[in-house]
This record gives structure tokens, C-alpha cells and sequence, in this order.
């Protein structure tokens, strides 16, 4: 099979764009859908599996992609090699995560026979699917084909909907529900790997690339700690408040936590040109894709922060009815964390890039500890926003982690991350102070002066200027040629 043309960065991105934009919504409705359907104790216990299934299903990974991504931009590597080598080794990761994890499931929850059916349904079909999804989006992320790893995630997000709406409308216990939840990604998964096997020929019987085995016990567990980080506050508060409570936690915390995806749309397209440049020893040119990224994924994070912060309230009562009230005040909490999160990933896969994974997987680890820590005497203090500003408190110490490993790290904080961040701030806290009473109006008065950005920055105009002016100039050039056609005739 012939060389797969690889897009731009700007294809990439435009592409993962629309993918994450539908697959978001669906995957919003699905999540607005199953709230209004399940009792708060049900969603609770629903939280605390699909916490654990997201886990486990990383174990199948093991930061993996992440490496086939970095031996897949080295010279003269067998594509063909490599990802049947990475096939092999998720099969193994699948059994092995299956039977350590149902055996620490049930040492830890003996006494919670309903958490623990409630897991065997949604665990065996979702982590399975998700690990069949991930081989596929990483092939073609490698190819910087991101078309078809959009695909792949809307896929995933219309099979989400059209069985939760199946199950509802045939009105199936929660159990069932949560058993077709499972099999929609188990579906979309069997989708990627066809569509796989139809852009490149694979033998299973291949000699082993060994690259996959160089730094993995850091990508490992760096990739353990960034899947656990978000999934920790459901699994310890279930220890410390009432499972209403968690649902309650568990509903605010899911809207950031969909809404990632997004800034992970940038991310997505500049992780293997980052690798590429880092590995061609292009220092300077790393440095500055990766400033570059920073600026568009904190944009990305700002703009998504704002509706959520001054309209926490509305949304919550509009998304998911007044039963949920209580979850607007923890939302507009959790609603900063867009912003925090956008910077951190765009500085952590700096570090990943430039072979500094082991820093990102300390930081990440003290992250984790301060979570424990802070998620069980906060709760317990003060309930459901105390478990909020937990969140808050996570990513502000891996933002600072991140940036104290990273080498430039005065030119990226004098460059990007100080002047995003006090705008940020300034602006925020004026319109939630001056139009505290119109929050409608703050959220709009507020995105407006963010929009600013994209004139205030000499470099962000400049990369729209030439964007705007390339699109002219290549309509000009189609018109002409399509004039020289006509004529010709």
C-alpha cells in the first residue's frame, strides 16, 4: 500500500476541530440523557465504575501511543513493524488489566456487591472498545491523518447516544443501561480497527520493534498518573460523602472534563510535529510550535471557562433540571480548570517531547498525592465544593510542576503564560464584579475583551493576516486557472 499523504498542521487541526466538536455534543447529550435518566444514587454508582473503567482501560495502554508516536517520527522506521508490534503488546495489557483489575475491585469494595455487578457490566465491553479505539487513533495520528481519527470518536459518540436512547426508550434498569453504554465503545472500536486495516497491511507474525520498549516504565506511569488525576474525585469521595453527593460532584466535574477534549484538538496536531522537531534537533523551531500552542490552547481555554463561570447556575438547571441545582456552585468552581488544564497538557507535552517524560511523571505524581490528600480533608470539611476546589488545587500544582521542569521557562512565561494568565484574571474578576447582576452580559462583555487577544498579540495577527492572505491568494489562483480553462475550451 502507497505512502499516506499527511495533512498540516492547520488540516489537522480544522479537522479535529469538527470531529471533537460533534463528537463533544453527542457525547453531552449522552451524558444530559443519562442524568435525567438514572436516580442520583444510580449515577453515583455509575461515576465511581466509569472512574475505574477509564483507569483500567489506560492500563491497556500503558503509555504506549505516546511511544509509538515518538519511534513512528524517527527515520527509516517499518510503520507496518511497529504497529503490529503495538497490536500485540495492547492484547497483552487487555488480559493482564482485566485480571489485576476485577481482583483489586473486589479486595477493595467486598462489602458493595451493587458496585461491583455495576463495574463487570461497564468495564469488560468499555475497556476493551476504548482499547481498540486507541490503536486506531494513534496510527493515524502518527500519518498527521486526523480525519480519520475524528471519525473514529464520532463514531464512538453516535453509538453512545443511539444505545442509551435504545435503553431508555425500552426502559432497561440501570444495569442494562450501563452494559450499552460498554458496548457502544466496543462497537466504535471494531469500526477503528477496520477502517485500520484498510489504510495499511499488517502481519502479526513481524519481528518485535523493540523501540516500544525504551522509557516505557516513565510513560507508564506519567500516563497512569494524567488518566487517575481526573477520575480520583469519584473513587475517594465515594469514601467520604453520600453518593448523591458524588453525583452531584461527579456531574459538575464532567463538563470540564468532556469540554478537555477541545484544547486537546491542538494538542492532538502539534504532538508529532513537536516529536519531529525535537528528534531532527530543531531546538528552536520546538520552542516555538510550542509557544504557539500554548497561546491557542490557553484562547481555547479561556473562551471555554467564561459561560461556564457566569452562567454556572443556568446551564445546570437548563442541561440537567432544578434536581441538580446544588451542582452549579461546584461547576463554577471546576469551570477555571479549562483554562489550567489547556496551559498544563500544552507544557506537559513539552516535556514529553524533549525527552524530560520523567519530570512530567513526578510532577504528576505529587499531583496525585496532593489530590488524595486534599480531596479527603476538604470533602469532609466542606462537602461537595470543597472536593471542587480540590480540582482547582490539582492543576494549579501540575501547571507549576510542569513549568519549573521546562528549560525556557522565562521566555515561555514572559511570552505566554504571564500575560494570558493576568488578562485572564483581570478580566474575569471585572465583569464578575461590575456585572455580578447581569450574567449574561459578563459572559458576553467578557469574551469580547478575550477576542481582543487575537489583535493585542503581534503574533497571533500575524498568523491570521498570512492565513487570510494564503486563502486569497490561492482563490485567486483557482479562479485564473479555472479563466485559462474556460478560455482554453
Amino acid at each position: 500500500m502507497g505512502e499516506i499523504r499527511k495533512n498540516s498542521i492547520a488540516k489537522n487541526i480544522i479537522h479535529l476541530f469538527y470531529s471533537t466538536a460533534i463528537s463533544s455534543a453527542l457525547n453531552a447529550i449522552a451524558l444530559i440523557v443519562l442524568a435525567s435518566y438514572l436516580q442520583s444514587h444510580h449515577y453515583g454508582l455509575f461515576s465511581v465504575a466509569l472512574a475505574l473503567a477509564m483507569i483500567m482501560g489506560y492500563f491497556t495502554d500503558a503509555g504506549l501511543s505516546e511511544i509509538v508516536l515518538r519511534e513512528g517520527s524517527k527515520k527509516e522506521v517499518n510503520i507496518s513493524v511497529l504497529i503490529s508490534s503495538y497490536i500485540k503488546m495492547r492484547g497483552v495489557l487487555l488480559v493482564i488489566t482485566f485480571v489485576s483489575g476485577f481482583f483489586l475491585i473486589h479486595l477493595s469494595n467486598s462489602g458493595n456487591k451493587e458496585l461491583i455487578q455495576t463495574t463487570y457490566y461497564l468495564i469488560i465491553p468499555m475497556v476493551t472498545g476504548v482499547a481498540l479505539q486507541s490503536i486506531g487513533i494513534t496510527f493515524f495520528q502518527l500519518r498527521e491523518r486526523m480525519e480519520f481519527s475524528g471519525l473514529i470518536r464520532i463514531v464512538s459518540a453516535v453509538c453512545l447516544v443511539s444505545t442509551l436512547a435504545l435503553g431508555i426508550y425500552l426502559h432497561l434498569n440501570p444495569f442494562l443501561i450501563t452494559v450499552l453504554y460498554g458496548m457502544s465503545y466496543l462497537i466504535a472500536g471494531a469500526f477503528a480497527i477496520i477502517l485500520l486495516m484498510k489504510n495499511i497491511k499488517l502481519n502479526l507474525k513481524d519481528s518485535f520493534h523493540k523501540g516500544l520498549l525504551q522509557n516505557l516504565g516513565s510513560f507508564t506511569v506519567g500516563g497512569l498518573l494524567f488518566v487517575m488525576l481526573p477520575h480520583l474525585g469519584p473513587i475517594l469521595l465515594e469514601k467520604t460523602i453520600s453518593l448523591k453527593e458524588v453525583g452531584l460532584f461527579a456531574i459538575a466535574y464532567r463538563i470540564p472534563q468532556a469540554l478537555q477534549q477541545i484544547p486537546f484538538i491542538v494538542a492532538g496536531a502539534y504532538y508529532p510535529v513537536l516529536f519531529k522537531a525535537f528528534n531532527n534537533d530543531l531546538r528552536d523551531e520546538h520552542l516555538k510550535h510550542l509557544l504557539f500552542q500554548i497561546k491557542m490552547m490557553a484562547i481555547v481555554g479561556i473562551m471555554m471557562t467564561i459561560p461556564f463561570f457566569h452562567l454556572s447556575g443556568f446551564l445546570i438547571t437548563i442541561l440537567f433540571g432544578e434536581e441538580w441545582a446544588d451542582a452549579a456552585k461546584p461547576l463554577k468552581v471546576l469551570s477555571v480548570l479549562l483554562l489550567l488544564q489547556s496551559i498544563s497538557i500544552a507544557l506537559g507535552d513539552g516535556l514529553t517531547t524533549s525527552r524530560r517524560q520523567f519530570h512530567r511523571m513526578v510532577v504528576q505524581a505529587i499531583g496525585l498525592v496532593a489530590g488524595i490528600v486534599f480531596y479527603i480533608l476538604l470533602s469532609r470539611a466542606y462537602g461537595v465544593i470543597g472536593a471542587a476546589y480540590t480540582g482547582g488545587i490539582i492543576e494549579v500544582i501540575t501547571l507549576l510542576g510542569f513549568w519549573l521542569c521546562t528549560p525556557n521557562r522565562w521566555v515561555i512565561a514572559k511570552k505566554t503564560i504571564l500575560p494570558y494568565m493576568i488578562f485572564f484574571i483581570l478580566t474575569l474578576a471585572g465583569t464578575d464584579l461590575f456585572l455580578n447582576e447581569w450574567q449574561f452580559l459578563a459572559g458576553a462583555v467578557n469574551i469580547l475583551l478575550v477576542s481582543s487577544l487575537f489583535y493585542l498579540d503581534k503574533e497571533l495577527r500575524g498568523k491570521i493576516s498570512s492565513f487570510i492572505q494564503s486563502k486569497r491568494k490561492r482563490k485567486t489562483w483557482e479562479v485564473e486557472k479555472n479563466q485559462g480553462v474556460h478560455h482554453g475550451l
